[in-house]
């Protein structure tokens, strides 16, 4: 089975104290996309899937999120920028260029 889009959110939490994607609120923002993109209608076969992942190495870069089959990356603060994400990448198919990583 294929996606259009296929989203990747790291979770990851490292209990060593070190900087990662869960403390910066991932869980919540991942979702909040999840129930989004499921409330616009948008999941499903063929369509969009929202996933969780576990580390992803860009954890100085978190929180992140890959989409494929782009493989363009973001990096996002709220559920603000992850509605632009939506709206923009996952609807218009025009990734949000002020939120992609290198």
């Amino acid at each position: 089975m294929s996606f259009q889009h296929h989203l990747f959110f790291c979770l990851n939490d490292r209990s060593n104290g070190e900087d990662c994607c869960d403390r910066h609120n991932a869980f919540a923002l991942f979702k909040y996309a999840k129930d989004r993109v499921k409330e616009l209608g948008l999941s499903g076969p063929g369509k969009i899937r929202v996933n969780k992942a576990g580390c992803l190495d860009r954890c100085a870069d978190g929180p992140v999120m890959v989409v494929y089959p782009e493989g363009i990356w973001y990096t996002f603060i709220d559920t603000e920028d992850i509605e632009e994400i939506i709206q923009s990448h996952l609807i218009q198919n025009r990734p949000v260029e002020r939120l992609q990583l290198a």
